[in-house]
């Protein structure tokens, strides 16, 4: 299995000394949160992204993607009843695949649930179809760069818009093509009904990146939520993609977060 960091988790460092770091300590890659890097993407010059692409090269670790990809700039928002912010949303989008292929990495994880929440007097059906056509557009301009944009269901404690891994899969499976997944991520699977490893197995093959965390918040093997098996029905399914961690609280340190996390998790997969 290929192991991944989320680079947030290094705050204040630079992107260089992540790259460095993340390779010194065993991680195959680095997944990247854009608005550590610039208010956004459209403001990161084809320069920029060549720089970055080498350096993490240099290092010999890769880039898995990105993610976090709407926390700024603002005023984006998936499925807003305003057809002119899902425009500037879905083109915005658009260049999020660009931005993701320019550094080399094949994932987009679509989160965002501040910009997607189902707001007052919108249906469900509402919701669903803006937010498709939002996202047609990139679809497309991914599929054409190798990238694959990755819904996440998220738990309702965080939104109010596709809150389990069936629901995501229904979702994506309005717009078919191999370049629209979900994700699946552990803190979110921890709030549904059924165990993790029943919605790993259920999700196969709709699921085409994995966050490794645990419903406290922090790394994984920092919580109650034993890996063993969540390790095991990933192999039994087939998943060979990156298993990537990704933490909301940073308390213990990056460096400890990233060491113990990585540490914890090759002993779940070997």
């Amino acid at each position: 299995m290929k192991f991944a960091i989320c680079n947030e988790i290094f705050q204040g460092w630079k992107i260089e000394d992540v790259f460095a770091h993340a390779a010194r300590i065993g991680y195959d890659a680095v997944e990247i949160a854009p608005f550590t890097l610039a208010n956004a993407v459209t403001d990161i010059s084809a320069v920029e992204r060549k720089r970055l692409r080498e350096l993490a090269v240099r290092n010999g670790i890769a880039i898995a993607g990105i993610h976090w990809v709407l926390v700024k700039p603002e005023g984006l928002y998936i499925n807003h009843p305003d057809a002119q912010i899902r425009e500037r949303t879905g083109n915005y989008f658009c260049e999020l695949a660009d931005f993701c292929a320019d550094l080399g990495g094949t994932r987009i994880v679509v989160g965002s649930p501040k910009q997607r929440n189902r707001l007052p007097n919108v249906s469900i059906d509402q919701a669903r179809d803006w937010a498709i056509d939002t996202l047609r557009g990139a679809v497309a301009r991914a599929a054409a760069r190798d990238v694959t944009v990755c819904f996440e269901p998220l738990g309702p404690g965080e939104t109010n818009f596709i809150n389990t891994a069936a629901e995501a899969i229904e979702f994506v499976r309005r717009l078919p093509s191999p370049n629209f997944q979900i994700i699946l991520d552990v803190k979110a699977m921890s709030s549904e009904i059924k165990p993790i490893s029943e919605i790993i197995r259920e999700s196969w093959p709709h699921f085409a990146h994995f966050h490794a965390n645990d419903p406290n918040l922090k790394g994984p093997g920092f919580g109650q939520v034993d890996f063993k098996p969540i390790a095991n029905v990933l192999k039994e399914v087939g998943y060979n993609g990156f298993v990537s961690v990704e933490v909301f609280n940073f308390d213990d340190g990056a460096e400890t977060i990233a060491s113990r996390s990585l540490v914890y998790l090759r002993q779940a997969f070997e």
